[in-house]
């Protein structure tokens, strides 16, 4: 039988710069990616994924050589030289193509180890070939297989768990203070992009209120915005500091913004609710005297940095985990794709049997005189599991051949001894139905 095999090509942001990627996801006004390669005849199912790190093309193929088709036609389209854009392609084959797939879904192949984007991207990719028609039977296989195996991961592994940037390290410390984010006030000082990125940690985590106070109150104004919060002045910075739960700090000013006598004198009003500060400037905007206040945490831009690279061994221990889930899932999947062979034996098997089957009954009938609609029912069902119960052996025998020396040969045998004419020669298009709808037994 003519399997098709699984293909990969494509660039990530170890391989290619960003010039090289942006070309390569080409340009939707032009014949959409999904349009242009699934007319090529090689490639009987195609999904494209692009984003900001990676451009690919995962294909089901008859033959993995004539991928130099999907190449050519690619880096012709985006309009790269073929000695500069050669350099920068990796290609994988078979259980290398599957493995990798599997390896990207679950964001070991990420530039950052764990990250949640890349699921939501293939998904989408996915949906897109769905939609076009150009994702068949393997390839829908496939790609629900790498989502489940995503999950796994996320399930059985802590490799999403660690914070491994500044930004989100900083929030991670601030619910381990305040548990709940829910309800609490953030007060951003300065409009640094790592600060920026922390207070749209919190307003994701329920961060209810948001304040901006900036030395230029037009930058307060439009970052206030892009956040939902509100604009203040550093003259009002006490005032603010009274109602905040968590301060971000990241100003570029050579001295120091907050004083410890500044928060000792805020504590009073506050009723000295727990107040948490996170100082990523350089030079330093918060005195760092304010950690020895009673219920004021502090931790500056070095201190997160140890935090990262703790949670970022830990996450790298937690990857190597998941990578060997990776390679059980893709044996489990190989398995599939070899099983695929043996579906048209199965089903010509099972429809010999229910045709015998049928023809007895009919003949059986003629002579049994008028029988009630029941009567018919139970002789039907009864026929049905006699031949099940007859089939169930030769077919677990026919799939665990899959996996024996001589497999094809004691396949071909079984098609000789029920008369399975062309059954194994048959083609994968004709090849509608799972081999796992095929009977099993049942220990009684």
């Amino acid at each position: 039988m003519n399997r098709p095999e699984i293909v990969l090509l494509g660039v990530n942001h170890k391989t290619a710069p960003v010039e090289v990627r942006e070309k390569l996801a080409l340009k939707e006004e032009d014949t959409p990616p999904l349009k242009l390669f699934s007319e090529l005849p090689c490639c009987r199912e195609v999904v494209f994924l692009s984003t900001c790190n990676r451009v690919e093309v995962i294909a089901c193929t008859d033959n993995p050589d004539s991928l130099n088709q999907v190449r050519r036609l690619w880096i012709d389209r985006a309009g790269l030289g073929h000695n500069d854009a050669d350099s920068c392609l990796y290609e994988y084959h078979g259980q290398d193509a599957i493995n990798h797939l599997f390896r990207v879904a679950s964001s070991l192949d990420s530039m950052i180890v764990g990250e949640p984007q890349i699921l939501g991207q293939l998904k989408d990719a996915y949906r897109m070939a769905a939609k076009a028609g150009s994702a068949g039977p393997i390839l829908n296989r496939l790609m629900h297989r790498a989502f489940s195996v995503a999950k796994r991961i996320r399930t059985e592994t802590r490799i999403a768990s660690q914070a491994v940037s500044i930004s989100y390290a900083a929030v991670e410390l601030a619910k381990k203070i305040f548990g709940d984010l829910k309800g609490k006030n953030a007060l951003l000082i300065g409009a640094g992009e790592m600060a920026e990125l922390a207070a749209q940690h919190l307003k994701t985590n329920g961060v209810s209120g948001l304040a901006v106070a900036n030395r230029t109150l037009e930058r307060a104004v439009e970052l206030a915005r892009t956040l939902g919060g509100t604009a203040v002045s550093l003259d009002e910075l006490d005032e603010e500091l009274v109602k905040a739960d968590i301060v971000i700090s990241s100003t570029g000013a050579p001295h120091v913004v907050v004083t410890a006598e500044q928060v000792r004198s805020i504590m009073r009003p506050r009723r000295h609710r727990l107040l948490f500060f996170i100082d990523i400037a350089v030079p330093r905007d918060i005195d760092p005297e304010v950690n020895s206040i009673e219920n004021v945490y502090l931790y500056d831009i070095d201190e997160l940095k140890e935090v990262v690279e703790e949670n970022r061994a830990e996450r790298e221990k937690e990857a190597r985990k998941a990578g060997r889930m990776v390679d059980e899932e893709v044996i489990k999947f190989l398995s599939w794709l070899d099983s695929l062979d043996i579906v048209p034996v199965i089903r010509q098997l099972m429809a010999k049997g229910e045709e015998v089957r049928r023809q007895e009954v009919e003949k059986s009938l003629k002579g049994l005189g008028e029988l009630s609609k029941k009567q018919k029912k139970t002789i039907d069902i009864l026929t049905k599991s006699i031949v099940n119960k007859l089939l169930c052996h030769p077919i677990a025998s026919i799939k665990q051949c899959r996996e024996m020396e001589h497999g094809d040969e004691i396949i071909a045998a079984a098609c000789r001894l029920f008369n399975l004419e062309g059954a194994y020669r048959e083609s994968f298009e004709e090849v509608s139905k799972d081999v796992d709808d095929a009977p099993t037994c049942r220990k009684r």
